[in-house]
């Protein structure tokens, strides 16, 4: 519970103090177990401190509001509307130096140094793991490898970033630091630095754990996915899912199905590639996780400008048996979920090679589509016809609370309308201080 939204929208709503007063002190004292005085001199802070920075004004007190709120937009979704979000914080960060930038649309971002590249990429831990800190650690950290190996790049360190809310117990820390340094010493790669803060401070009560792990790596040949070009042939991993395929698992009534996620697959395939020249035969590389298939499909297609072309009959066999099961019986659509499977695209010569050498690894990789010249759109052959295999508004819905929130959707174009207003608004405004940042230096001489 946020204890100064929860004031906040009191005050927005006409509320009396006293009455804002009671009741807060009623739910502090509900959710801390703590005595009546500590939660009225609490609340009374509370109420204070929401009223002192009320009403502020100017570019470092307001912004533009969309009016749109994230969880019905699907920000976080792998969805639509989350694509749609993401394009609009490239738009507001604009055109780098970078070799690679966030306006690709790849997991991770390049820029090139004393000849080769240096590679960062960033992952946030599953929100619905924080009961599980261990599992969320040891998911986020082989997730934010995958990022990095997938464009080509050698991992050389972690970081980390944990937030715990006010009441949460602190082995949360260490349990989540266990699970990034299992994936960490498994492969070799260190965890060097990190942050450990409160979620909100002193203002959220409850026992949430959100955090993230990056890391940082170094590559002589980048497998970015604007490399993608007609005529290649797209090969895939079998996967078993991360995160993803835990939070359903555990929520949907299988804990059984979480043990098939703890594997290093995908990594250990991604070794064994790099150290074979046909490594550098190697076009773009994705792992299968934004949305699925159907959201990585889609975003490989735009980025590159080409058709892709997936073939159903050979995708449904590269889903780890137990989680394919678990899947079916939820109706949980396959195409559209996060698998973390390797998506590999390289010219139709270097293919059999390719797959021999993953398959050394003891991992299952076969041909599942290929791109070519066309309109930037991505398609599902079924049976030998076309169908539209365009994003969902959100990725599957793959527990029961996303069954739910997949009911009550607001006019997408609506939405998005409101949404480039706001982000052309934080546009506007970086524009503004950058200016006058810019005169103050002038005006030091510096």
């Amino acid at each position: 519970m946020d204890v100064e939204e929860f004031v906040r929208r009191k005050l927005a709503d006409g509320e009396e103090e006293p009455a804002i007063h009671k009741s807060l002190t009623d739910h502090i004292i509900r959710m801390k177990k703590t005595n009546s005085s500590y939660a009225s001199a609490f609340a009374e802070a509370v109420i204070q401190e929401v009223k002192n920075s009320r009403n502020l004004s100017g570019d470092f007190f307001s912004f533009e509001a969309a009016g749109v709120k994230m969880g019905e937009f699907g920000v976080g979704s792998r969805g639509k509307g989350d694509f749609f979000a993401h394009r609009q914080i490239a738009r507001i960060i604009g055109k780098t130096s970078a070799s690679v930038g966030v306006d690709e649309m790849d997991d991770a971002g390049a820029v090139s140094a004393g000849g080769n590249y240096i590679i960062c990429t960033v992952d946030g831990m599953h929100s619905r793991l924080s009961d599980f800190p261990y599992l969320a650690g040891f998911h986020v950290t082989r997730a934010t490898l995958r990022d990095t190996y997938v464009m080509g790049a050698k991992p050389v360190m972690l970081f980390s970033d944990i937030h715990v809310a006010d009441d949460g117990d602190v082995a949360k820390i260490f349990d989540y630091t266990a699970g990034i340094t299992t994936v960490g010493e498994a492969m070799n790669v260190p965890l060097v630095t990190g942050s450990t803060l409160r979620i909100g401070g002193d203002m959220v009560l409850g026992n949430r754990l959100t955090g993230c792990v990056g890391a940082v790596g170094v590559a002589d040949h980048l497998t970015a996915r604007k490399s993608t070009a007609p005529g290649d042939v797209l090969l895939m991993t079998e996967g078993a899912g991360g995160g993803t395929i835990a939070t359903a698992a555990i929520y949907s009534g299988f804990p059984e199905v979480v043990e098939q996620t703890i594997n290093l697959n995908f990594l250990t395939a991604c070794e064994t590639l790099m150290k074979n020249d046909i490594f550098y035969h190697i076009h773009a590389m994705t792992d299968v996780t934004n949305g699925g298939l159907r959201g990585d499909a889609f975003e490989m297609a735009e980025t590159a400008g080409c058709k892709i072309v997936i073939d159903e009959a050979a995708m449904s066999g590269l889903v780890e048996p137990h989680v394919r099961r678990m899947l079916e019986k939820l109706q949980i659509d396959y195409l559209g979920v996060s698998l973390d499977a390797l998506l590999i695209v390289a010219p139709p010569d270097a293919a059999d090679e390719i797959c021999r050498v993953i398959k050394s690894a003891g991992v299952k990789i076969h041909a599942i589509g290929y791109a070519e010249k066309g309109k930037p759109e991505s398609v599902l052959m079924v049976e030998g016809k076309e169908q539209d295999f365009a994003p969902r508004f959100r990725e599957s819905a793959y527990t029961p609370v996303k069954k739910v929130a997949d009911t009550d959707v607001r006019n997408f174009d609506e939405m998005k309308e409101n949404v480039l207003r706001a982000s052309e608004a934080a546009i506007q405004k970086k524009q503004r201080v950058l200016a006058n940042l810019m005169k103050k230096q002038k005006g030091t001489g510096s």
